[in-house]
């Protein structure tokens, strides 16, 4: 199964091609805007990785929490994907790629994953690592910077954005994910995992001359 993975939910935007649970190529953007070369991205990879892109079969998307903006980017390069080829389509929370990333890189117990949520707030779970699995202990939520700080002066583990380890949820690893995935989607059903209620403010008509 050839999978194409888009993680864009941080400032570190990633693509990667897997086959087989083997990443083949990866390529990474560092971004301090909205925009992103998506397109530009995904022809890096498969060029490195010499497959067409009538060769891909899924499209996983990292769905956050993170930058909303990025993150629905991924999704309508997905569902654009999937109305043109009839691929299949995958979302992954990031939080997830940060513990298995944990994993990776040999970091194991109790490990929380904090991701900047704006207004002096933070998305925040908790994960058990160990050398062979991950298991999600604290369901993701929006957390106060004092607890996050609490945590931290506790002794306990910070993973994410800003953290000693896993800073960036990376494409390579959520395509690894992803090859042990068969929950597909379809298009519409990808969403940004975004905890607050969306909020919108009309606008002022202003005077009638």
């Amino acid at each position: 199964m050839t999978i194409l993975a888009l993680e864009f939910s941080s400032a570190r935007r990633s693509v990667a091609l897997a086959r087989a649970g083997q990443v083949l190529s990866e390529a990474v953007a560092q971004t301090s805007s909205r925009g992103t070369d998506a397109l530009g991205l995904i022809e890096k990879v498969l060029i490195a990785a010499e497959v067409s892109r009538e060769a891909v079969e899924v499209i996983v998307v990292g769905l956050g929490p993170g930058s909303y903006t990025g993150i629905r980017a991924a999704i309508a390069v997905a569902q654009g994907w999937q109305l043109a080829r009839g691929v299949r389509l995958l979302g992954v929370g990031s939080t997830e790629v940060f513990a298995a990333q944990a994993q990776a890189e040999g970091v194991f117990g109790q490990v929380n994953v904090v991701v900047d949520a704006q207004r002096g707030e933070f998305y925040l779970s908790a994960w058990r690592v160990s050398a062979t699995a991950i298991e999600a202990v604290m369901p993701l939520k929006i957390a106060a910077a004092a607890e996050v700080e609490t945590r931290r002066a506790m002794g306990e583990l910070l993973v994410g954005p800003g953290q000693p380890s896993a800073q960036y949820p990376s494409a390579a690893m959520l395509a690894r994910l992803a090859a042990g995935r068969a929950d597909f989607s379809a298009g519409e059903e990808l969403e940004p995992i975004y905890l607050r209620e969306t909020s919108f403010v009309k606008a002022n008509p202003g005077r009638m001359a």
